[in-house]
């Protein structure tokens, strides 16, 4: 488990890309990833983010990370669809922008704008109001209770 003591001393040194930071809000931490909202309020969107300096692929993380990272992305995956009575849940890594490895889940409807091809490149992206996030942050927290290290309450 990552120590975010270690973390904050600067010892893993992890820097978020700017375009993910600019794209989403935070909700706060697991053991391994950060955890971002997309702020795109088409579609239930979060992006798990390690918290390794200068990772781009799955395979660059250490073997016990890569099972928290897929534990993680499949607790959020879980929740997503339950919340939001999804009819798919899209995990994916691309990265072909964004460099750092990322991880996104999607939470995807028949009904959505997009469906059934991928959400990316589709239309323009519909922010969340601040009071939005503040209910869906809500929702999310408490559904994934016993995933998180940190998180960020009520700062929008």
């Amino acid at each position: 488990m990552l120590d975010l003591k270690q973390e904050a001393k600067g010892v893993f040194m992890f820097e978020m890309d700017k375009r993910l930071a600019a794209d989403t809000v935070l909700l706060g931490d697991f053991a391994l990833c950060r955890v971002l909202l997309m702020n795109d309020s088409r579609y239930p969107w979060l992006i798990l983010v390690p918290r390794s300096p200068a990772i781009s692929e799955v395979f660059e993380l250490a073997e016990a990370q890569q099972q928290q990272l897929w534990q993680e992305a499949s607790a959020v995956g879980r929740v997503l669809k339950e919340v939001f009575q999804a009819d798919k849940i899209n995990i994916a890594t691309l990265g072909n922008v964004v460099k750092q490895l990322h991880i996104h889940v999607v939470a995807r409807m028949q009904t959505d704008e997009a469906w059934p091809a991928p959400v990316w490149g589709q239309g323009c992206a519909q922010p969340y109001t601040a009071e939005a996030i503040v209910q869906l942050r809500e929702r999310l927290h408490a559904a994934l209770a016993d995933k998180w290290l940190s998180s960020v309450e009520d700062n929008v």
